[in-house]
């Protein structure tokens, strides 16, 4: 598998973007016949609802960038847009999907999307000499999927120091019983401190409860931990897919007062 010859920070492929995108016309790559690397199933996205994902009160962008985030992460078989197991899929493919192609996504746009989003979800390369490609860096459901994450050895492996979930009051009456569950993901999602602490990503800032990890003790259990791009903390934790309540290390809500049944002893 060739792996994206040249990778770009937001501002410096949307420089190159804009030059290329003249060149084919306003940004919309010509269509490239075949299957997509790796597996990805369809043959030219054109699969798949016209409606965009979001809430009726979201802006115009806001819902294109949760479609977008559906699709890499959850949708792309389904929406019959080929994604590898690296998670690339290309900017082409995305371009003729019904869902986005009803938006006149351009290039141009998702550069400005990726460049704009907080959380730095996504990661847009030009694989030579003038394929681009987008994927999202973490959260993703499908199961070929298979990112290349940094292993976590010890807890002196992620920059912070810190691995915590944060969750809902109605989440945690169940997590406190069973513990964290990956769910349909492929992993579980931890971020490097909470809201306030120049946190990039891994935690909604409604958020109501904080479960704390002790990463060293589950990892001496067997749990594998790892740091995605943008500086998630992953893990997919047990057998079951599961990390029990006993690697909590505290559990806190929203004010920092601890909550009862946070570890099992």
């Amino acid at each position: 598998m060739t792996e994206p010859a040249t990778a770009f920070t937001p501002r410096q492929a949307n420089t190159t973007a804009s030059s290329i995108a003249s060149e084919r016309g306003g940004g919309k790559g010509k269509q490239r016949g075949g299957r997509g690397r790796g597996g990805g199933r369809g043959g030219g996205g054109g699969g798949g609802s016209s409606k965009l994902r979001g809430l009726e009160k979201d802006s115009p962008t806001v819902r294109l960038s949760k479609t977008l985030s559906y699709i890499l992460r959850h949708g792309a078989q389904k929406e019959g847009i080929p994604i590898r197991p690296d998670g690339y899929v290309k900017v082409d493919d995305l371009m003729k999907n019904n869902r986005l192609k009803s938006q006149s996504l351009t290039l141009e746009t998702l550069q400005q999307i990726v460049k704009d989003d907080a959380k730095q979800r996504y990661d847009l390369v030009l694989e030579e000499p003038s394929t681009w490609l987008i994927k999202a860096r973490q959260g993703h459901s499908i199961q070929e999927v298979k990112l290349e994450l940094k292993p976590i050895l010890s807890s002196a492996d992620i920059p912070t120091g810190i691995a915590v979930h944060g969750t809902m009051n109605d989440a945690w009456n169940a997590i406190s019983k069973q513990g964290l569950s990956k769910m349909k993901r492929n992993h579980i999602h931890l971020a490097q401190g909470v809201g306030g602490d120049n946190v990039i990503s891994g935690m909604r800032k409604s958020c109501q409860v904080f479960i704390y990890v002790d990463v060293d003790r589950a990892i001496a259990a067997g749990i594998r931990f790892f740091l995605s791009d943008n500086g998630v903390v992953l893990t997919e934790g047990d057998e079951q897919g599961h990390l029990p309540r006993k690697f909590f290390s505290k559990v806190e809500d929203a004010k920092g007062h601890p909550l009862s049944g946070r570890m099992e002893q």
